[in-house]
């Protein structure tokens, strides 16, 4: 490789990076499935266009160093985040076809001899949903949390890390979504339509579930939910990235801590306890989350020596 592509690549960090393999391996994905992806030409499209935005931020970034490249450089993975989460919607099941949720099942059964999420049934009450509910709405915002107060006390190193660390966890949750199709114990050992009727909050548990469910393609009045809903369940995305934040809210000494570890608790048993997950599910969150540290020290590392810079643990 000449030293004019070499100096380009340079420019981008180690998020850069998860963020254009992982719209590169999606547009190849759109291309050798494109017999089952409705409109898989737009996006690959939608994907190179994105590719090439993210090198001229980076580009931007590294020569103006004006504010407004600074800090779109930083925040562009959120808005990355939610849109690839959405595109595998249209990916997964027209790929892939079936789920496991039979498999997952049993292995909870084997684990604990019932099912937690019926034997949770009897715990159930109005306050603790409403509790759990809205601690369950808070997955997305914790991670910008933690990252807001990192960049607040300038701990630019740590901030780097960890939102490499984000993506790149989200990233491997999306792979697992396609090797371990599943839709969740809502569908399979509960009555989806009497949710709300088992599980009833007080105040705003109606309203966020309801704002979940059309996220995950499932708004209000669809027919037959469980056969377009997203399958997301295994590993739980939710327990990888949210103990991926803890980890990184300690290790960095962020007053964020204090916040994020009894809410992070918490949002870990929702996902059971509100019937998005299996258990199974959790410890398929928990390996997803030491493959993400393990390996993702090591490609942070790499690519910070590429780029010329010393690393240094933070």
């Amino acid at each position: 490789m000449d030293k004019t592509k070499l100096s380009a690549l340079k420019y981008l960090t180690p998020v850069d990076l998860v963020v254009i393999t992982t719209y590169f391996l999606l547009s190849v994905t759109h291309i050798l499935y494109h017999q089952v992806i409705t409109g898989w030409y737009e996006y690959v499209f939608y994907n190179l266009l994105a590719i090439l935005l993210i090198w001229m931020i980076a580009f931007f970034d590294k020569n103006l160093k004006h504010p407004i490249w600074i800090h779109l450089h930083k925040w562009y993975l959120v808005l990355f985040v939610l849109l690839t989460f959405k595109q595998i919607y249209f990916m997964v099941d027209p790929i892939r076809n079936f789920v496991i949720d039979d498999f997952l099942i049993k292995l909870d059964y084997t684990i604990f001899g019932f099912h937690p999420t019926r034997e949770l049934y009897n715990i159930a009450n109005p306050y603790l949903t409403e509790l759990l509910q809205i601690v369950y709405s808070t997955f997305f915002f914790l991670p910008v949390i933690l990252g807001l107060d990192l960049l607040k006390h300038k701990k630019m190193e740590a901030f780097n890390y960890t939102a490499f660390m984000i993506v790149y966890g989200f990233m491997l949750s999306f792979i697992g979504y396609f090797l371990f199709p599943a839709i969740g114990p809502r569908f399979t050992l509960h009555q989806f339509e009497s949710t709300n009727l088992e599980l009833p909050g007080i105040f705003l548990t109606n309203f966020l579930r309801d704002i979940i469910n059309t996220a995950e393609g499932i708004p209000a009045g669809t027919l037959h939910p469980a056969s377009v809903v997203q399958r997301d369940v295994f590993p739980s995305g939710h327990t990888q990235m949210t103990i991926i934040t803890m980890i990184y809210a300690v290790k960095f000494k962020s007053n964020t801590k204090w916040f994020l570890l009894p809410v992070g608790i918490l949002l870990i048993f929702s996902t059971v306890y509100l019937r998005y997950h299996y258990f199974v599910d959790l410890l398929g969150g928990v390996l997803f989350m030491f493959l993400t540290i393990i390996s993702g020290k090591y490609i942070y590392k790499s690519w910070v020596n590429f780029r010329g810079s010393k690393f240094s643990a933070p």
